[in-house]
């Protein structure tokens, strides 16, 4: 059986399954599209938020960057999983505890305006369509090499996938889904994970592989990787990052991006009670950490693997490693997996010095007495892991099962991301401000009707992302994390915040981060239109449009702070209200004994 036909029987079988689960569980309610009818188990919930979390940008694009910037991009993996400890402990109980379908709700209630959760909405609407924009890009990227079609086709083919399963089922059908896509993807993850860790380190359990020794030349695998990369000018793998400000507020910006994300909030509220909302949130960390403890071992490899197929002599023990970078392979002999991925446009080729053979090396360095002139082979971030067991030369079923995981990944939070912001639209924007009256069976119909334009509108923009897949998502947080984190934190802990304060707070906090990074990225991320280029030496005291979102947050904070505190105190009510949704009803003060 040829790999084409192994990769659409394995991305055939799991879309089937997926279509099935969406039809079994069509939302018949508002309720059920919303929340999936608010009954749905800690353990399932956890499962599905983790596939909702596991997003193209983790699945595809997270080791690949690692892959391509070694430590520094570890910031990643720090701001992702310590955002969830923040949700777990800060938001989820407690906006659980408010019981409404939505985070513009909570907010438009909280701050007794609806003028706040019209601004709510902007937020959310702009922060998850920037991330639904790298996940389709990211789909985009896997369906465009495992069906064989380019990137702008396979792109299309993802939407049409996600239309048909998000619009029907809603949030009862696509989170039975993501079960099953989170089973698919770490799965698919895990497999080829562990056959390179054995390839490699002869280690099974590829989080130890990458602290054991490299099977070839006996050395600690990280070790020989630095000696490989920084061999041909690149850093060490391992080099401790300069701009520690930019390292802190990005991270930083990651965390609170998770927390205020608000299609992983959503899913806390369909659970039964307020203890299965951190139960949950728990069981979601589990769930997260069996991917996020294997991504560097899987990122690090992939690595090693690429430049030792380009360099075959660097691959076991080396006495000096310039005379094995003088030898990399003929262009006409390269590996399959190269000459497949460059169908895609996703590797290309530059033989800059008519030689005949690939030099990869860092431009940036001088190696002009090797007779190189240039980096000649270009590989997109996001295609690595997807590579991976090609690189390796794992069995054809293993490549398949990664095609399939990496869909999985990309449109499980697709659809996640789709249903925060049609419910925005048909539940915060027209019942809760155009036209409160509209049935039931109206406000379903405008959900999916909005739904289906935000997907047009997410897919004509990931056809030109301002990004591969993990910096556009990173991007989103930033917006999250600048908009709508402050807003559900000041409304859960603070009394003292009014309806000006948030609503001044939101606004400054989105303006702010969104036009740092237009000048930098494009306006509205259209390509060419940005001010500066996107280097070190333009960012405003080195910080990137990136990291920009703690900086945003901070000035929403002390925008609200300061126009609540010169403004009237929020309504009695209002202070109550938030007083008991931060303390169980009937909990008396602790009486000592």
């Amino acid at each position: 059986m040829s790999q084409f036909a192994i990769n659409v029987l394995f991305v055939g079988g799991s879309f089937a399954i997926y279509i099935g689960i969406a039809i079994w569980a069509k939302a018949g309610s508002t309720r059920d599209f919303y929340v999936a009818g608010g009954g749905v188990h800690p353990i399932t919930n956890g499962m599905a938020i983790g596939a909702d979390w596991m997003s193209a940008a983790s699945f595809i694009s997270m080791a690949g960057i690692i892959a391509s910037a070694g430590y520094g991009a570890s910031t990643f993996l720090m701001g992702w999983t310590g955002g969830y400890v923040l949700l777990a402990l800060l938001l989820a109980p407690y906006l659980r505890k408010f019981g409404k379908f939505t985070v513009p709700e909570f907010i438009g209630d909280r701050f007794y305006s609806k003028s706040a959760r019209m601004v709510a909405v902007i937020c959310l609407i702009v922060a998850s369509l920037t991330y639904v924009i790298g996940q389709m890009a990211g789909a985009g990227v896997a369906f465009s090499r495992f069906l064989e079609v380019d990137a702008t086709t396979g792109l299309i083919i993802a939407a049409i996938v996600v239309f048909f399963y998000s619009v029907l089922g809603g949030m009862k059908g696509i989170t039975y889904t993501q079960v099953a896509q989170y089973i698919v993807l770490i799965v698919a993850y895990t497999i080829p994970a562990v056959f390179i860790s054995l390839e490699l380190t002869d280690n099974p359990i590829p989080p130890l592989g990458l602290f054991s020794d490299h099977s070839a030349s006996g050395e600690p695998l990280l070790a020989k990787l630095n000696e490989v990369v920084t061999a041909l000018g690149f850093n060490e793998y391992t080099a401790m990052v300069d701009n520690k400000l930019n390292m802190v507020l990005f991270t930083l910006s990651l965390m609170i991006g998770t927390a205020g994300l608000p299609h992983v909030i959503m899913r806390f509220f369909t659970v039964p009670k307020v203890a299965d909302a951190r139960w949950s949130a728990g069981w979601a960390l589990v769930f997260i950490g069996l991917l996020y403890l294997t991504a560097p071992a899987v990122a690090s490899m992939a690595r090693l693997n690429l430049v030792t197929t380009i360099y075959p002599d660097m691959a076991a023990q080396v006495e000096n490693y310039e005379d094995a970078a003088a030898n990399p392979i003929a262009y006409a002999d390269r590996p399959d997996w190269i000459r497949t991925w460059e169908e895609t446009g996703l590797i290309s080729f530059d033989d800059k010095n008519d030689d005949g053979r690939i030099q990869l090396y860092n431009d940036a360095a001088d190696f002009s007495d090797r007779g190189w002139q240039g980096n000649e082979l270009e590989v997109s971030n996001d295609i690595l892991v997807l590579a991976n067991p090609e690189i390796a030369n794992l069995p054809g079923w293993v490549v398949g099962l990664i095609a399939a995981g990496g869909l999985a990944a990309a449109l499980s939070t697709a659809a996640g991301l789709l249903l925060a912001i049609s419910s925005a639209i048909s539940h915060d924007l027209i019942k809760g401000a155009i036209n409160p009256k509209i049935t039931e069976k109206g406000e379903l119909r405008a959900a999916r009707i909005s739904m289906s334009v935000a997907i047009v509108v997410a897919t004509y923009l990931g056809v030109n992302p301002p990004g591969f897949a993990a910096q556009v998502v990173a991007l989103a947080f930033g917006i999250a994390a600048a908009s709508l984190f402050p807003a559900l934190m000041m409304g859960i802990f603070s009394k003292r915040i009014n309806n000006k304060g948030a609503i001044a707070g939101m606004l400054s906090g989105l303006i702010f981060t969104l036009v740092y990074i237009f000048v930098y990225k494009g306006w509205f991320f259209i390509p060419d239109t940005n001010n500066l280029p996107d280097t070190e030496a333009n960012w405003v005291l080195g910080i990137s449009p990136l990291s920009i979102g703690a900086v945003g947050a901070i000035l929403n904070f002390a925008v609200a702070y300061m126009v609540s505190s010169v403004t009237e105190e929020p309504p009695q009510e209002i202070q109550d209200l938030v007083e008991s949704v931060r303390y169980p009803k009937g909990a008396g003060v602790a009486i000592d004994h």
